[in-house]
């Protein structure tokens, strides 16, 4: 009798204590699931590249704004006056920086972007990015090739003919723009226009006031 009385004693003692564990394990579980999650996101190196166009430099680079387009995208247009007040508002400021993203099913947007890329290799970037932007009502949507009137913008821009040609067919040209491309699928692009600042990808299309508010708060920090 008196062994069956400290067999029910040591088993209650390990049923209590196996209760207490549980306790205990289900309580540290319960704040884990509930801890908030904290921190910025961590900038992706490969969003601005050494050789990526940049439309303004900020000399500590603390805010980098990449935008990856498409010349020939009506959406890119409509954000491309909000990008160029914000480029002029923030010209030392930010270092703000454009990639290609020619979509495939436009015609004309990767010709285009070799076409800019060409003329880069003049350093004429910016005046060849702008002449597209202006003019893309006139032959976006084509179902031809406008390599006729993207030469005219070259010879307009006072570009070497000869050299732009031969840039124009230069297969590691079209490699640099494929390049873009392909990095920003791997970052997550999925269209034009995508916005980074500081390696996150931003919500589609912002408006200015959007878009200067995250400026000003990447700048505060």
């Amino acid at each position: 009798m008196k062994l069956t009385t400290n067999l029910k004693l040591s088993i209650g003692l390990v049923v209590m204590f196996a209760v207490v564990i549980a306790t205990v394990v289900l309580s540290n579980r319960g704040e884990s699931s509930s801890a908030p999650v904290t921190g910025p996101a961590t900038a992706d190196a490969s969003v601005l590249r050494t050789n990526t166009h940049l439309l303004s430099t900020a000399t500590d680079n603390k805010v980098e704004l990449v935008e990856f387009l498409d010349f020939e995208c009506e959406s890119c247009l409509a954000m491309y006056p909000i990008m160029e007040r914000v480029r002029a508002e923030y010209a030392d400021r930010i270092t703000f920086g454009v990639r290609y993203f020619p979509i495939p099913s436009h015609t004309n947007s990767k010709l285009a972007a070799r076409v800019v890329e060409s003329a880069a290799r003049q350093d004429k970037f910016v005046e060849m990015y702008q002449r597209m932007y202006e003019t893309q009502q006139q032959w976006g949507e084509s179902g031809q090739s406008q390599e006729p009137l993207f030469r005219s913008f070259a010879q307009d821009l006072g570009l070497d003919m000869g050299r732009f040609d031969s840039d124009l067919g230069n297969p590691a040209l079209a490699e640099r723009v494929d390049q873009d491309f392909n990095e920003g699928i791997e970052l997550g692009v999925q269209g034009t226009p995508t916005l980074f600042l500081n390696g996150t990808q931003l919500p589609a299309m912002p408006t200015y006031e959007e878009l200067t508010s995250r400026i000003e708060w990447a700048l505060a920090q």
